[in-house]
Parts: C-alpha cells; structure tokens; sequence
C-alpha cells in the first residue's frame, strides 16, 4: 500500500475463491454524513460467497470490478461534512451496504455504526453485524414463547451459535442441529445437541415427543422440508437461505436485512460485551490470504467466525 491508497479485497467476474485478489485503491474520502474507518478487523460470510459464484445475481448483482464485505470493526480516520456523532480516532464497529468492508479503509455513513464496547476484542467487534444483525431477526420471526421447543439447524455456526443462545434467553427448549463435534459446547450453553445426517428426523421426534413449536433453517431447504413434515406451522419456520422452498411452503425469511439498524447491533453488543452471550472467533486471515479464509469457511464445519485482520 503506498501514500495515498488504500488497499482492497475485488474480484472482476463471477467464480470461486481464484477470482478474488487484492488491489491497491484510492483512499475513500468520507461524503455528507459519512466517516472513513481505517478497519481492523472484518467477519467473512456465506452470503458473500454466493454473490461472488453469481448465485444470488438476480437478487444481488454484482458491478465489476466489485468489492466485498459488510461487517467491520475499526478506527475513525476522516469525518465527513455534517458528522457530529464521531471524531478521528474513535473505535466503532458496524457495517457497510456498499460491499467495501474487505479493505484497509472504507468509507461508511454514520448511521451504520456504533462506538466499540472496550470489552470487545477487534476480531469479535469486526465479526458481529451480520451474524448478530441474522441471528437476531430469525429468533424474532418465530417468536419462541417460555417453553416452546424450537430446533435450530447449523446450530454451532456463526449465526447458529448466537441463535441458540437467545432462544436460550427466551427460555425456550432449544434443539441444535449440529456436528457430534459441537455436542459438549451445546450442551454447556443449554441447549440439547441433535446430530445431523440420517434419522435426524427420528432423534427431534425423541427429544420432543410433544412436538416442536418453531424451526430455524440456517442451512438449506431440505431443512424447511422437515420442518414442515414435522409438523411446524409454516408462519413458525424461517430460513435465511432457503428463499424458493419458503415460497413453496409459507415460510418466514427473515436475516439480517431485517435488522440492520444500530439499535440491534448496540443490543447485541452489549450482550456480548457483557458476557450473557458467548460469541467465538474460529479463526483469522490476514487480507491477502482471503481466498484461504473463504475456503475454511465454505468447509462449513466452523464453530464461530472467520475473520479478516486488514492491518496485519
């Protein structure tokens, strides 16, 4: 990176991990309302991946070269015309619409950030937005009453494992979805682990021999399937993947575009920052080892996030 730049993750067609590269940028001038953030740290996801093989074009089309990245933890550089709620050298966390995160500095408006609790670490701070902003909106589609039984599949996950613990919070029975691997650290946040693969739908009718209440597909459709053949009322199942199986059956769609405003992620934060939630790192890349961090992350069998240190 020399004087003047800025340094960011492109990739200039649609493909896997290989189209991804790193480029010397301008550096971002903050705009109206707007600040620019020297990043720390920055979550990878596997909405990002889709929109880089082209799977979510119709939804989400990419105009190349394209950036990537939306969550982001880092320092304020430069403040805009009119920013009254930052000064250069605050600590927030937050995120980009802009697909600009991946970088050593983005450009972003104030009203998509909050100021970082001390008790966050970068990684954690850097890694919340959307799987936090997800596993919030998914919990609050399906309204989990004291009691309820609700199953959660991809329960370990980054958005699983935030899932969990607020259902937990809600007092409902939880049933997590998971790896054998993840069996000890469910149970040690108070839900009943459930291995995956063949008879699942036998080992959630033992554990819930009353039936279960709401489902959370954070996985795929042939998740959104079983719920429904298990009897789960479409209104009570919500996926934030399976978008044409929803359609197909009535179900909820809610994630992280349904709340992506500061007062989730100041909520989140907070529960993490005070230790009522548990929030794991799996691992971190330096920005120009992203394909590498894509690729444990598309392995699919990470406990926590995987996040990009851009000034490492």
């Amino acid at each position: 990176m020399t004087a003047g730049k800025a340094r960011a993750v492109r990739f200039d067609r649609y493909g896997d991990r290989g189209v991804l590269y790193v480029a010397d940028v301008d550096m971002p001038s903050p705009g109206p309302g707007e600040v620019v953030v020297e990043v720390r740290a920055a979550g990878i996801n596997p909405g990002e991946v889709a929109i880089r093989t082209g799977a979510m074009h119709e939804i989400f089309p990419a105009a190349f070269p394209s950036g990537e990245g939306s969550d982001l933890a880092g320092v304020v550089t430069a403040v805009g015309p009119g920013v009254a709620e930052f000064s250069v050298g605050d600590e927030v966390l937050g995120f980009s619409l802009r697909r600009s995160s991946h970088a050593t500095h983005t450009a972003v408006p104030v009203h998509q950030l909050i100021r970082k609790p001390p008790q966050l670490s970068w990684e954690v701070a850097g890694s919340l937005y959307v799987a936090g902003a997800t596993a919030y909106a998914a919990v609050r589609a399906v309204a989990p009453q004291p009691g309820e039984t609700v199953a959660v599949s991809a329960a370990a996950g980054g958005v699983g494992s935030l899932a969990v613990q607020l259902l937990v919070r809600r007092e409902a029975v939880v049933l997590g979805i998971a790896g054998p691997g993840n069996a000890d650290w469910l149970r040690a946040h108070g839900v009943i682990p459930i291995a995956y693969g063949d008879g699942l739908a036998d080992r959630l009718r033992a554990a819930a021999p009353d039936g279960i209440d709401a489902f959370i597909d954070l996985l795929g459709p042939d998740y959104v399937q079983l719920a429904v053949d298990l009897g789960v009322a479409p209104e009570r199942i919500d996926t934030i993947i399976s978008f044409e199986k929803a359609v197909e059956v009535g179900a909820r769609t809610e994630g992280s575009a349904d709340a992506s405003t500061t007062e989730v992620l100041e909520e989140m934060a907070g529960l993490v920052a005070s230790g009522a939630i548990d929030f794991e790192v799996a691992g971190t890349y330096p920005l120009d080892r992203v394909a590498d961090a894509f690729e444990e992350l598309e392995k699919r069998h990470t406990r926590g996030k995987i996040v990009l240190r851009p000034q490492v």
